[in-house]
């Protein structure tokens, strides 16, 4: 079960003009309940002007062997959104010794580490889970390889620039990197411009063999990500080979209508442990009702993109709004996103704790 602890900030430092890495020091009692898989992320919450505020971070530090302890620190990057209720805290406020939320990790984008040959294509913040993947692959798995294919607007915007560079210097032969600045030209290297489908198509062959890539990892702005799905299928890649998380999607962007719910509807929940049944409002998700009454239940974005709201649907019929956080598997599977999904039954029941 996710659950929040206080964890204290022990280093805030800027990596770029708009963004910033916070490390935590995590205690000896929690070290087990914050051991974490590459590629993880962590909510953080706050309060301010009275009203909770969560937001969403991926782990970029490596992930700890499983035979040993866990963390005893925790590192994510933070990129200012403009008007950004946590993020404007994060760069503008926060510092040493100050004391921070966080919840237990979550997410399904990682990699546990295994011989064979990995890619990514990441945008702008979403190096961030990427840096950690990478690294924890290369310094336990000598049978690995990896190639980085990162876009960023200009060098001045790139995060993680000095983290990526070591990790070339320490695998220069089985890491492979390539930037490509949108908005800025390089001396060396590729042209600028962005990667679209198109580009992506042409360029990734020409890198490496693409049908010999045993997993694939996209991550970053919806357009990009989206983009570079096509690509890869157009590639021939097959749908299980590739791994998605977007960070940031607009308001409205693919949300499909939501049809009435069906009069007099409840939802039952299995949380926890714990048992309960209550009616839904009109026009609540599911996790709102759930919230009413539980307000423990695992939620951070409430936007269908980080995952937390997992659950599986014991019973019933759902609409989902949008869901840009699980797997097709995970859907097939019987999962869903309670923050996006609305009643199409009477009856729905619900299971936070598979």
């Amino acid at each position: 079960m996710a659950r929040f602890h206080a964890l204290q900030v022990i280093a805030a430092d800027r990596l770029t003009d708009d963004s910033v890495a916070l490390t935590f020091a995590v205690p000896p009692e929690l070290r087990e309940e914050f051991r974490h898989a590459p590629g993880q992320h962590l909510a953080l919450r706050r309060t301010a002007d009275g009203a909770e505020v969560r937001r969403t971070y991926s782990i970029c530090s490596p992930a700890p062997d499983p035979g040993g302890e866990g963390p005893r620190s925790l590192r994510v990057g933070v990129r200012l959104v403009e008007g950004g209720a946590f993020s404007t805290y994060a760069l503008k406020e926060m510092g040493v010794g100050d004391e921070v939320e966080v919840m237990t990790p979550a997410g399904r984008f990682t990699l546990e580490p295994a011989p064979g040959r990995y890619a990514a294509v990441v945008g702008g913040s979403g190096i961030t889970p990427v840096l950690s993947i990478v690294s924890t692959l290369l310094a336990r798995e000598p049978g690995a390889r990896f190639c980085l294919i990162r876009s960023d607007r200009t060098a001045a915007s790139t995060m993680f620039l000095e983290e990526v560079a070591d990790l070339k210097d320490r695998f220069p032969d089985r890491f492979q990197l390539v930037t490509v600045l949108s908005r800025e030209e390089q001396q060396a290297g590729l042209p600028s411009g962005r990667l679209d489908e198109e580009r992506l198509t042409g360029l990734l062959p020409a890198l490496l063999a693409v049908p010999e890539v045993d997993g694939w990892f996209l991550c970053g702005p919806f357009g990009l990500v989206q983009g570079a799905e096509r690509a890869l299928r157009g590639l021939g890649v097959a749908r299980t080979r590739i791994h998605e998380e977007i960070f940031h999607v607009d308001a409205g962007t693919a949300a499909g209508p939501v049809t009435a719910a069906p009069a007099h509807s409840s939802v039952t929940v299995r949380l926890d442990g714990r048992g309960g049944t209550w009616p839904v409002q009109d026009g609540e998700t599911l996790l709102e009702t759930v919230l009413r009454n539980r307000p423990d239940a695992p939620y951070a974005c409430k936007g269908g993109v980080c995952g937390t709201c997992r659950a599986f649907l014991v019973d019933g019929e759902v609409r989902m709004e949008r869901n840009f956080a699980l797997e097709p598997e995970e859907t097939e599977a019987g999962y869903v996103l309670a923050c996006q999904s609305h009643p199409a039954t009477e009856k729905v029941e619900l299971d936070f704790d598979r």
